[in-house]
């Protein structure tokens, strides 16, 4: 074990910048409001969404977050963020294939390796979930890059008089497609005690669109891994189609799921899901307004200003990493509607993987590719 280093920071160290002016798109059918579009670059530190007379005028911008601590664990690549009860966390390395933790106290550690992984682009250890009843079952979920497809595998987590200690992994669903890029890879557990997964296409543009494939989706599974029941497809694990590349996965005060996307050279999205929705890859991106596809709530139409991955929602505000954007975006919510995003420490902190709410209301931000990368520790506005 080792004490990661946490450095404490000044809530002056967050600055909100004002907003500008908004823009919007023409919504596509069944899309709601139109969709917020930023402007294509923002100076360093904050930003705010440009304009257009088409939307309707928003409410204020975000508070800002404040920077509380700084923890170096020494993580190479992390990728995502679970918490135990006693708030712990426990961190995927993509490359590694390890599983790091952090306490409440500081000590940082590593909790096993997860086997079979085979990293290689954007594959590796993904995504990771806790079971809704972990009290009971001790399981702990992870999406990961095997020799022949992305799978899921779930590994109890016991604790012992030593510490916590990883069991061998039980593979329970497979059959994803991968490849370098488009791997997907971010599972959650939705308020009705279902598996959620998001997929990407894995270059494979055929798959989006057809139903019946596992790539370029959002899929639904029982904890043993099968269908859900009541999915709209029937006894087919698939929720929604025609996704690109999911990242993120979240859920509102009123149970919506949302979901980040990156696009490709132009229209990161952040989308509202709903069972059996067509998102539009890759016959569409953005909120063009086609008939038989939904539009998404916010549309970035510069991929270096966003390239949005790790998503979490606190009461109505939707926070999303930035990768290529460098950035924290701050989405506010309305309902079935996105108001204008505001950008946080843009360029500050690097590429930004993942957001997580742990259980003492903070969020945790991971940054990525940094070598090595850190933990930011955020306190979020009352």
């Amino acid at each position: 074990m080792m004490n990661a280093r946490r450095v404490r920071q000044s809530a002056a160290a967050a600055i909100l910048l004002s907003a500008c002016a908004l823009s919007a798109c023409t919504p596509g059918a069944g899309s709601g409001a139109a969709p917020y579009v930023p402007a294509a670059s923002t100076p360093a530190g904050g930003s705010a969404a440009g304009g257009s007379p088409a939307a309707t005028s928003p409410g204020p911008a975000p508070a800002a977050p404040t920077v509380a601590e700084r923890i170096e664990a020494g993580l190479q690549v992390p990728w995502s963020t679970v918490f135990l009860p006693d708030g712990t966390a426990i961190i995927s390395e993509r490359g590694t294939a390890l599983l790091r933790t952090v306490s409440g106290s500081g000590t940082a550690g590593t909790l096993g390796k997860v086997s079979d992984v085979v990293p290689a682009g954007e594959g590796g250890l993904l995504g990771l979930a806790l079971s809704p009843n972990f009290s009971a079952d001790r399981y702990l979920y992870a999406y990961f890059t095997a020799a022949e497809d992305n799978r899921i595998a779930r590994m109890r987590v016991d604790q012992n008089g030593t510490g916590l200690q990883l069991a061998a992994p039980e593979v329970i669903f497979t059959g994803i497609p991968k490849a370098t890029t488009h791997n997907g890879g971010r599972i959650r557990f939705g308020p009705d005690g279902y598996l959620y997964v998001g997929t990407g296409d894995s270059q494979r543009r055929e798959q989006p669109q057809d139903s019946k494939a596992l790539g370029g989706k959002i899929l639904r599974l029982t904890p043993e891994g099968h269908p859900a029941p009541g999915n709209p497809f029937g006894d087919n694990p698939v929720y929604s189609l025609g996704h690109r590349n999911v990242q993120g996965l979240a859920w509102d005060s009123a149970g919506r799921l949302w979901a980040s996307e990156f696009g490709p050279t132009v229209d990161d999205e952040l989308n509202l899901i709903v069972p059996g929705g067509n998102y539009g890859w890759p016959e569409v991106t953005g909120a063009p307004g086609r008939a038989g596809f939904l539009d998404a709530k916010v549309v970035w139409p510069s991929t270096p200003d966003s390239s949005p991955s790790g998503l979490e929602i606190v009461g109505d505000t939707a926070y999303l990493g930035a990768l290529r954007g460098q950035r924290l975006w701050t989405v506010p919510l309305r309902g079935e509607s996105a108001e204008a995003p505001v950008g946080y420490f843009t360029g500050q902190y690097g590429r930004i993987r993942d957001v997580a709410m742990a259980p003492d209301g903070r969020l945790w931000v991971l940054s990525n590719e940094q070598n090595p990368d850190f933990v930011l520790v955020l306190d979020l506005p009352g």
